[in-house]
């Protein structure tokens, strides 16, 4: 036979390739064949095969339920024990327009508490009254009591917005709830205390801060009687409803198993796929499972969002408001969650794609086709790699395995890696393995070995 000049060098690696396993499997043909009948191993050895599938599926779906436990958990001790992502979580909400203004009424409405402008307004009249002032004159000012009360009210909100939306309330924001962090951790294990506390079915933040600035604005603003308002411990409902105490035992639990969950969820993965008869089609269905269960937290999450809005009543926090703060506080979780299912997603078309399926066969072939087509074009257009290519070709197994191993190492510790960041490691690991490719040329001796073992 001559040479076949229409086939590239990697055809003709995978033709070589083809050959090898036929050859393996007519020696194993061969060999069972002659080895003898054993009428029970066969059935012995079945039954092994199908208690690795039993242990591995069970195990893997143990997993796959714990997964959306160990994010929730990671969460929530991230909330407890770090005080810059707490603070990260809720300093958005000083800055929110819908929070603002509810802050901003709830301000307002307990400075009117201790004014009562009307019965001054009415006060003012009866001492002028008493001074000489004509009954009809007194009678047309006590009509104006009402519009004068609004509008002192109106000039009292304006006076209060500008004070919420200013930078100083951003930061008094700040700096009160790094200090409330640690009361955030007694609220939430009971122990209650601080401005930040859990009491009947209740979250809320103390205002009396917040209301002793306005108080001063107010004062500095000409308008002297709200020098009257004595020190108020006003508080903002953050949460209202009858699941909290649920919510802060299972939050105990959570705080308890936060450490080992993800472990063992891991851990639970591993031997999954380890026990599984096919390792590779283990790994692509833990990797769907995970994702799944990722879908599954995220709907809870909606659901849990709908229940809650339901639960706050309006007079208690706006509708607009409850949802901003719902949705700012889970935001981190809600990144959590999507991080580990683009990661899912990524290892279970990695485990598909690296199989030995038609699909994945062919997909893999015409990638390499198509490499393979490029690098013959910049071949012909005069392109040489010379001794690196030669190199490269010569340790390109160890090169993809570097590569994938660099990829993995960057995502371990990657600070707080999101799901971008996932998506970007894999598109750099998988353009550093078509370099690989492109770059990788056979020698002399390689090359004229190869075309010799086709004749």
């Amino acid at each position: 036979m001559g040479t076949r000049p229409g086939l590239t060098e990697e055809e003709r690696a995978e033709l070589e390739r083809l050959r090898a396993e036929v050859v393996a499997l007519r020696a194993q043909t061969q060999a069972a064949a002659g080895g003898g009948e054993k009428p029970r191993e066969p059935v012995a050895a079945g039954g092994r095969q199908r208690w690795r599938t039993i242990v591995a599926t069970l195990l893997i779906v143990v997993a796959c339920v714990l997964a959306p436990l160990s994010v929730a958990a990671i969460w929530t001790r991230n909330q407890v024990t770090n005080t810059d992502r707490y603070v990260a979580t809720v300093s958005p909400l000083a800055s929110d327009p819908a929070i603002q203004a509810a802050i901003t009424d709830q301000i307002t409405t307990q400075v009117f508490t201790y004014i009562d402008v009307q019965g001054l307004t009415n006060q003012a009249v009866d001492a002028l009254a008493e001074r000489g002032l004509t009954p009809a004159l007194a009678d047309q000012l006590r009509a104006l009591a009402v519009p004068i009360a609004n509008g002192v009210q109106s000039f009292t909100r304006s006076q209060v917005a500008r004070v919420v939306e200013s930078d100083a309330f951003a930061d008094a924001w700040i700096q009160a709830n790094r200090v409330a962090h640690a009361e955030l951790v007694k609220a939430l294990t009971g122990e209650g205390g601080g401005s930040l506390t859990v009491e009947n079915d209740t979250v809320s933040v103390n205002l009396a801060a917040f209301i002793e600035v306005v108080k001063q604005r107010l004062v500095e603003s000409g308008f002297s009687v709200a020098a009257r308002i004595p020190e108020v411990n006003a508080s903002f409902v953050l949460f209202q409803s009858e699941d909290i105490t649920r919510a802060r035992s299972g939050f105990n639990l959570l705080n308890t198993l936060g450490v080992w969950l993800p472990v063992i969820a891991i851990v639970l993965l591993v031997l999954g796929v380890y026990v599984a008869k096919d390792h590779r089609r283990a790994l692509v269905g833990a990797a769907v499972g995970v994702a799944v269960s990722m879908v599954v937290l995220a709907l809870g999450l909606a659901v849990f969002r709908s229940i809650y809005l339901d639960a706050v009543p309006a007079s208690v926090l706006p509708h607009d408001a409850a949802a901003v703060l719902y949705d700012t506080i889970v935001r981190f979780l809600r990144l959590g969650l999507r991080t580990v299912l683009v990661l899912a997603l990524v290892v279970a078309a990695a485990a598909f794609l690296t199989g030995q399926s038609v699909t994945a066969v062919r997909t893999r072939q015409g990638l390499s086709n198509a490499i393979g087509w490029v690098a013959g074009g910049a071949q012909r257009a005069g392109f040489s790699t010379g001794p690196v290519g030669t190199w490269i070709y010569a340790n390109k197994r160890a090169l993809r395995v570097t590569a994938v191993a660099a990829a993995a190492l960057a995502l371990v510790f990657w600070g707080r890696p999101t799901g971008k960041v996932v998506l970007g490691l894999t598109i750099a690991l998988l353009v550093v393995l078509a370099v690989i490719e492109f770059l990788g040329r056979p020698g002399q001796e390689v090359a004229e070995g190869s075309v010799t073992s086709q004749t």
